[in-house]
């Protein structure tokens, strides 16, 4: 019997089917190989962002707003990786296209949520560096931990009310045309597209999600980077504008990586073959998770110096307990 024939009711006018097919890469060649990688980055995102999160909450050094939001950023990185690429490896590896209804509209709520929650995040860390720059006499005093951790809480909410409201229109349309999901998981806007009705109520969420999640937050960075770079114009001494800006290429490194990559392909979604799009996106929502920790590693002072500090203090003990 087909599953849209053997339907499960709520009432008389919603048509449900029982599972959904995720295709994956099913038509892309050679995409077997493509869960090692996926492994192996998967494997990087756990412990680089868990690390970050451990040196920010040992080092009393980093107990400040700034690494609030940080720390905010490696926990929804992980949590996000942990949504994702386990179902796409078992997509991969064990063939498991199948997946039932309610599991679909799970992994979409949580995909989506921790989504939501690291582009929220990245413009909170533009917030702080365009006060910090911008009013650096008063940055104490406007951003502090208390402010900082309830920022994070109302992204959070504000996430998850953004993405529920997503998952219940989805909840609330028939299916008719197929049960194939022209996706790497359940996302919104191929579920979207198999309605009975070509034009849905939750196809005017579709296209104002992205707006919320990636347009906006895209417009009030590139908007306190324009603040920011009046203010550095501002400064009459080379040597304190560069140092001023030094403090703002962490960020930068991480808006570029996150938003750059996914943005692109949605602009090009109409112009770019089915399996193209499926990879690309793909890769920057995998990516971005795993290159966080190692670019906040490598690119911000602080944390540079609480590793080094982590390194002397363990060599310390091992040569006291050799000894």
């Amino acid at each position: 019997m087909s599953p849209l024939n053997s339907n499960s009711f709520t009432n008389a006018s919603i048509v449900r089917p029982e599972f959904f097919v995720i295709s994956g890469f099913a038509g892309i060649s050679h995409a077997n190989y493509y869960y090692v990688f996926l492994c192996f980055v998967y494997a990087l995102s756990l412990l680089g962002n868990a690390f970050v999160m451990f040196m920010i909450y040992t080092d009393h050094c980093l107990h400040t707003p700034k690494y609030i939001v940080v720390f905010n950023l490696a926990l929804s990185d992980l949590c996000g990786s942990t949504a994702l690429v386990p179902q796409m490896i078992d997509t991969l590896l064990f063939k498991s296209h199948l997946i039932s209804y309610k599991a679909c509209l799970t992994s979409m709520f949580f995909v989506f949520w921790f989504l939501s929650v690291q582009s929220f995040t990245l413009s909170a860390l533009s917030y702080d560096r365009f006060v910090a720059i911008c009013f650096p006499l008063r940055y104490n005093e406007i951003v502090t931990s208390k402010s900082m951790l309830v920022m994070t809480a109302i992204l959070w909410i504000f996430a998850i009310m953004t993405t529920l409201i997503a998952v219940i229109f989805i909840n609330r349309i028939s299916f008719c045309k197929s049960i194939v999901v022209n996706s790497f998981f359940c996302d919104h806007g191929a579920i979207q597209l198999l309605a009975c009705d070509d034009n849905p109520p939750s196809a005017v969420i579709n296209w104002t999600h992205p707006i919320i999640i990636l347009w906006l937050p895209v417009l009030f960075i590139t908007g306190t980077y324009i603040s920011i770079a009046r203010a550095l114009l501002k400064i009459a001494e080379a040597s304190e504008r560069l140092k001023a800006m030094k403090t703002c290429t962490s960020h930068l490194i991480l808006v570029g990586v996150f938003y750059l990559p996914i943005c692109i392909t949605y602009a090009m979604s109409s112009t770019i073959q089915l399996n193209a799009w499926i990879v690309n996106m793909s890769l920057t929502t995998v990516l971005p998770p795993m290159l966080n920790p190692i670019i906040y590693s490598l690119k911000t002072e602080e944390f540079t110096e609480s590793i080094k500090k982590l390194y002397r203090r363990n060599k310390i003990h091992i040569v006291v307990r050799n000894k």
